[in-house]
């Protein structure tokens, strides 16, 4: 430094007598050397950077660099420490070269700040691209990392430009403690909410979650510090503060996509005037089915050895053991769903259930797990069991309940007018014999 001013002095020896054409040619020895830095700092910071990352096998960070233009933002940060080291080229206006070093240092830091955030940036950029990033969410560490910048920077550029101690504006800081947190509620509860649910791995970018209260039904395709963003089924896109993924109930599909099952639990409503027992003969007939083979086989055995012990008794219909259409229709489907290749039997249950008998029909419950859990999937081996367990019914004497449609009331109303004809035809052919 001493050397420098001793350079300076003997330079000035040569200068204009005028201060006034010292200060324009100091000033004008200040921008270009600003210039000449910041155009070829970023210049040749950008070839060394590509020359290294590139021979360490990271060129992906040269590109987010790149796009983040931390090259840029570097050089001018150089560019601006330049101005505030100069600012004594102005020794006879003081207050210019105080005013001058004060904003040139000002500005040195907040573009240290705003390389430093592009860094961030940048890590997120390429942290993004990795496989891990689709299980583990860095961006509400970084973001808060930015924010803590920015909290750094306001307090360098306060001091530097009132020429204060930074520690003491820190200390300043606990008098307004309160406003503070008041102004930064949300993102205090956003970075509790956003570290518990990384650290537990409770919410991962590629869930398929139900917010019903957020009207969120989707994949998380962004988790930030303050806010979660849902691509719902219909392509909109739902944003939810953190803190209530993590102080809301919600519902994750991703557990059971790792668990290799998805669960149908559907009914099938039986008219209960269809529901009754079947004769020896339907029991014959029903053996043709390979399903029904050993379930009727053992079965009918059972109910002849019941009987058996009966005596006398077992003329009286309502004393003996019989089989029933329902009963057999819930073994059957219970059997198809055992043997059925695209239905999950490992470590899950699969079970026929008949429900409380209600108003509206016999509620017999399918309740079992298909092997894929692809939305295509699941719809596709749902609707073929079903449409099978359907098409199996009247094999059985069963119908399916459903309630009266205008078809029915039109058949009703023309079988009621047919009634009412054939009764006046009748009646007038009393009245009138031949």
């Amino acid at each position: 430094m001493v050397e420098l001013e001793t350079w300076i002095q003997s330079l000035t020896a040569h200068l204009p007598e005028a201060h006034w054409m010292q200060a324009l040619l100091a000033l004008g020895l200040i921008v270009l050397v600003s210039f000449t830095i910041r155009v070829a700092g970023a210049y040749i910071l950008s070839a060394v950077a590509n020359r290294l990352l590139t021979l360490a096998g990271h060129r992906n960070w040269d590109r987010a660099f790149r796009r983040a233009r931390s090259y840029r933002y570097a050089a001018i940060t150089a560019g601006w420490l330049a101005v505030a080291v100069m600012s004594i080229l102005l020794p006879h206006y003081a207050q210019l070269e105080t005013l001058l070093h004060r904003v040139s240092l000002a500005l040195f830091w907040i573009y240290v700040i705003k390389t430093l955030r592009t860094v961030l940036s940048a890590w997120q950029e390429t942290y993004a691209a990795t496989t891990r990033a689709q299980t583990r969410s860095i961006k509400g560490y970084l973001q808060l990392g930015k924010i803590v910048l920015l909290g750094v920077g306001a307090v360098l550029v306060i001091s530097v430009l009132t020429d204060r101690s930074p520690i003491l504006m820190l200390s300043g800081l606990g008098a307004i403690s309160a406003v503070l947190m008041l102004v930064f509620k949300d993102t205090l509860l956003s970075l509790v909410a956003s570290t518990q649910l990384t650290s537990n791995d409770m919410l991962r970018i590629g869930d398929w979650i139900e917010m019903p209260q957020s009207n969120a039904d989707g994949f998380v395709i962004d988790i930030a510090l303050h806010t979660v963003k849902v691509q719902n089924w219909d392509k909109t896109v739902t944003t939810i503060p953190t803190y209530k993924l993590f102080s809301e109930p919600y519902r994750n599909w991703r557990y059971m996509f790792e668990s290799g099952g998805r669960r149908i639990k559907r009914t099938v409503r039986i008219d209960a005037t269809s529901i009754r027992f079947l004769t020896d003969a339907e029991c014959d007939d029903l053996q043709r089915f390979s399903l029904l083979e050993s379930y009727l086989g053992d079965k009918r055995r059972a109910v002849e050895q019941t009987n058996l012990t009966l005596g006398e008794r077992a003329h009286v219909p309502a004393n003996r053991r019989r089989l029933t259409n329902i009963g057999t229709f819930r073994a059957y489907v219970l059997a198809y769903l055992q043997r059925h290749p695209e239905i999950k039997h490992h470590d899950v249950i699969t079970m026929v259930r008949m429900m409380e008998p209600q108003s509206d029909g016999v509620p017999v419950e399918i309740y079992c797990f298909t092997a894929l859990t692809a939305w295509v999937d699941y719809e596709r081996i749902q609707g073929d069991i079903f449409d099978h367990i359907l098409a199996l019914l009247p094999e059985l004497g069963l119908r399916l309940y459903q309630t009266p449609t205008g078809h029915d009331m039109r058949g009703m109303a023309d079988g009621i007018s047919q009634s009412q004809a054939w009764r006046h035809a009748l009646h007038d052919e009393q009245e009138n014999p031949a």
